[in-house]
């Protein structure tokens, strides 16, 4: 493993940066943790490692918003030191960490913990996401100014609702006098009613309860107003209809401070894939129609969907094992972020810049940070992958405690080579067979 005082050269790559509109063959050079040029490196300069970066693309360190480690609390399904490692292969270098752990992530003492365990694994950034109310209960509120001093940039009540909406103006009006982002996972949990997949002609003939779009463009509508009395700043996770990328879209045009992801299954699958009671595809939010995937992709091509992230959430095998409603939702899927954004762009429902723009500038920007670009003085955070290598998904290639993915046995194209972190080389890459 490199360090961060070595200076690094990456050599005959295809640089794609997008916050500086860069896509060329260019040489990169890192020192100290940090950017030092890009393009010709400076007199003198003199590299302790030297990367041929020959047929690959080289770009900012993916960001993810919305990751479940599983530590602390849920160890059984995974551990931070697992899901930082399948990070690092994935070429992910900032892991957000969502605050539905147990204990919750609703103390400055839960988030040192979540700290001094990813720091201990040695691979990728964590950023715990504070709980927005006490032990998630959507009553009481935590102690945001604790949460800030403890590091926390955001704050989110995880797939837990708010249900009253005095007590959700307040909780925005507390994170805005912070300056703290909030992350919601807009649903309305009485129109959801326990639902497992998308409400419609399918649900219906597999006789399984559904949720409808309304569960979404209710709740993203309810805040829309909230933000605009308080001032917050919102970002909307998971955004999974066509209906609430047009409620986003308008906002937006009318200078509401709102951002967005999707998770990049969603831009991949409809309804149509829980025709077999697979479990594997029981998700949350559900998967929808091919109207609502093709309204994300074209709301991420757009910019109104800022960022695609990865959903993480690893399950051990007994979680999937029952009839379909009383499986757990949600998949594994770190490692497959890139492979389906990259898909996305083979299909040309994005193009490569706005495909890794969704990954690295715009989620930084999101939340406030300093990586995310090449710039000279950014943190040297960068993956080198091969968008023409296949690979396919099994227990050699897989780094994750968590196997709940359909991708099992799959064969995938898009495989990272390297991944640096403050210029730091991270990750056993000797394991990684590629084919050309």
């Amino acid at each position: 493993m490199s360090t961060p005082k070595e200076r690094v050269i990456i050599r005959g790559g295809r640089v794609i940066d997008p916050a500086n509109a860069v896509d060329d063959t260019l040489n990169v050079c890192l020192a100290g943790g940090r950017v030092v040029s890009v393009g010709h490196c400076p007199d003198g300069f003199q590299a302790d490692l030297e990367l041929d970066a020959t047929g690959l693309v080289v770009c900012p360190g993916l960001i993810d918003l919305a990751a479940r480690p599983g530590e602390p609390g849920l160890e059984h399904k995974a551990t931070i030191a697992s899901e930082t490692r399948a990070a690092a292969a994935a070429g992910i270098t900032t892991l957000c960490c969502m605050p539905d752990t147990r204990p919750t992530l609703d103390t400055a003492a839960v988030v040192n913990l979540v700290k001094e365990r990813a720091s201990l694994a040695g691979k990728v950034k964590v950023l715990p996401i504070g709980a927005l109310t006490r032990g998630l209960n959507g009553k009481d509120l935590s102690d945001m100014s604790a949460l800030k001093q403890a590091g926390c940039l955001a704050v989110s009540n995880a797939y837990a609702a708010v249900i009253n909406p005095l007590v959700l103006r307040r909780a925005l009006e507390y994170a805005a006098s912070y300056d703290l982002l909030v992350i919601l996972r807009p649903e309305d949990p009485h129109l959801a009613n326990q639902g497992c997949v998308h409400e419609g002609a399918i649900a219906t003939r597999l006789g399984l309860p559904g949720i409808p779009h309304a569960a979404e463009t209710v709740a993203v509508a309810q805040v829309l107003a909230l933000i605009e009395d308080t001032g917050v700043r919102v970002h909307f996770s998971q955004i999974s209809s066509g209906r609430a990328v047009q409620m986003i879209r308008v906002a937006r045009t009318q200078g509401i401070r709102v951002t967005a992801d999707v998770a990049a299954h969603q831009l991949q699958w409809t309804d149509a894939c829980v025709e077999d009671f697979d479990p594997l595809y029981h998700l949350r939010p559900p998967l929808r129609t091919e109207a609502d995937r093709l309204a994300l992709c074209q709301g991420v091509q757009e910019g109104v969907i800022a960022a695609i992230c990865s959903a993480h959430q690893p399950h051990e095998p007994d979680a999937k094992r029952d009839t379909f409603p009383a499986t757990e939702p949600g998949i594994a899927a770190l490692e497959t972020l890139l492979p389906l954004t990259l898909d996305q762009v083979t299909r040309g429902s994005l193009d490569i810049m706005t495909a890794l723009a969704a990954l690295t500038s715009q989620p930084a920007r999101i939340l406030g940070l300093e990586s995310g670009h090449l710039s000279p003085g950014a943190p040297a955070d960068l993956c080198l992958f091969d968008p023409a290598a296949t690979w396919t998904v099994n227990a050699e290639t897989w780094h994750s405690q968590g196997r709940n993915t359909p991708y099992w046995g799959c064969c995938l194209q898009g495989r990272v080579r390297y991944t640096l972190i403050d210029g730091c080389l991270v990750g056993n890459w000797t394991g990684i067979h590629t084919q050309r």
